[in-house]
């Protein structure tokens, strides 16, 4: 299938359909917070936005090893739009979900939502590569996908960020019911859309959606929740990843040059055990003649 896709080819419709629907059971029979345990012989890599550059995960998998029982992954979120290899990307990643169930995890993001998909190019996307009545089936894939992870009882890994109130806990985690679009406001809504700022306290989002919390508010959830670090994605940085409040926040973005533009590098974040965290930076590899946002809406712009 990849070396297909490698080759600008796509799958049959069969095949797509068999991937997205087990991807869907599998997810929807599991909770909104998901516990991730590291194996002794194992290594987790956390990995941020990738945004349909499927040039650039299969550079990752060069790079790091393709997922397998001890090379687990965990991607956090945005998988599709903007780039315009949003479907290999996001088949690429549920087959491997569907084949190693306990080596590679997938956290929602903001842009596994219908109003992203409908002007950031996914949702144009599939209906220029299979049809409309696919788009729905994804729609209800991205519908079950959880919400975070825990990994090892001590990161906390969340595509946006933290909450507008103070003590929230896991468990309050584990009862959303996550089976739906987002909406404006609420858990759910913050955990996909909110991003840390250097200041204490909290403050609007610069995005319009969710919020910005500050270290202080990180400090609260770490301690609440007896954790030790939030590891999050939905910035670009330009090394691919930048440490904040205090060490405890953590942003990671593995698309590197981004929508071809941009000039940063990707990174992720190889997890031991033990809890100890290597940082690897990237750079873009070539990819096939086909701008970013092909596929988009014309009303699309840059800003989210």
């Amino acid at each position: 299938m990849i070396e297909r896709f490698r080759n600008q080819k796509k799958i049959h419709k069969k095949y797509s359909y068999q991937i997205l629907l087990a991807a869907k059971k599998i997810f929807k029979e599991m909770p909104s917070l998901v516990d991730v345990s590291i194996p002794e012989d194992a290594t987790l890599t956390v990995c941020g936005d990738v945004h349909g550059q499927f040039y650039d995960l299969l550079n990752i998998f060069e790079l790091n090893g393709k997922p397998s029982p001890t090379n687990i992954y965990l991607f956090n979120g945005d998988f599709v739009d903007r780039g315009s290899f949003s479907l290999e990307v996001i088949f690429t990643l549920l087959a491997y979900r569907w084949l190693y169930p306990g080596a590679l995890f997938m956290t929602r993001g903001n842009h596994e939502t219908i109003d992203m998909n409908k002007v950031y190019g996914f949702e144009g996307e599939v209906k220029s590569k299979f049809s409309e009545t696919m788009f729905k089936l994804f729609t209800e894939t991205f519908n079950v996908l959880p919400l975070a992870h825990v990994v090892q009882n001590k990161i906390f890994v969340v595509h946006g960020g933290l909450f507008s109130r103070d003590n929230v806990t896991l468990d309050e985690i584990r009862k959303i019911d996550r089976f739906s679009q987002p909406g404006h406001e609420g858990l759910m809504c913050e955990m996909l859309w909110s991003d840390p700022q250097p200041q204490m306290g909290r403050g609007p989002s610069k995005r319009g959606v969710g919020l910005q919390f500050g270290p202080d508010v990180t400090e609260n959830f770490l301690k609440t929740n007896d954790l030790d670090l939030v590891i999050r994605s939905h910035e670009v940085k330009d090394n691919g990843y930048v440490i904040e409040h205090n060490g405890k926040c953590v942003t990671v973005f593995s698309a590197p040059n981004y929508c071809d533009s941009v000039g940063n590098k990707g990174a992720y974040i190889n997890v031991t055990p033990d809890l100890k965290l290597t940082y690897k930076t990237f750079e873009a590899v070539p990819h096939p003649n086909v701008r970013p946002m092909q596929y988009a809406s014309n009303f699309s712009g840059f800003g989210i």
